[in-house]
């Protein structure tokens, strides 16, 4: 039998947010998960920008939006007692930019809320969890609830 390694102690955490019950359950468990270590959590809303635009582009709604996803995240973290470092960004695609995040901020573990989705009657993941399963160089953590449960949209 394999040796199993010890789990190693988490630091930082990323959860990317997006206004979604799947990902501000995400950011709840790892809330609640961070405070018993003591750990850093950052909740990172990325702003997709068109490739038709500039990728400095004036995205006034989508910052409005963002801003309003950040504040829950804020309140998600004083609920369990766990200051959230709330950050955006614009980017073309959000995966690139929690990685990037990621590497740029020594990020130990990224923790992505995923929903339930089966198009055509398939599991679906999503853009975001299959770029950073593939590329992080951190630890990976999904968050699903079940098909039935609180955070399936």
């Amino acid at each position: 039998m394999p040796k199993l390694e010890p789990l190693r102690k988490v630091g930082r955490y990323l959860v990317p947010v997006d206004g979604s019950d799947a990902s501000y359950a995400a950011l709840a468990a790892t809330c609640a998960v961070a405070r018993l270590n003591k750990a850093n959590v950052t909740a990172l809303l990325v702003i997709e920008v068109p490739r038709t635009l500039p990728l400095d582009a004036d995205m006034r709604g989508a910052f409005d939006r963002g801003e309003d996803i950040l504040t829950q995240a804020e309140q998600i973290g004083r609920d369990h007692k766990v200051e959230v470092d709330a950050a955006m960004c614009q980017a073309r695609q959000a995966g690139h930019a929690v990685v990037d995040e990621a590497i740029e901020d020594g990020t130990d573990a990224i923790v992505v809320g995923v929903g339930y989705e089966r198009p055509y009657g398939r599991f679906h993941l999503g853009r975001l969890p299959e770029y950073v399963l593939a590329n992080a160089p951190c630890e990976v953590w999904l968050f699903r609830y079940s098909p039935d449960g609180a955070a399936s949209r």
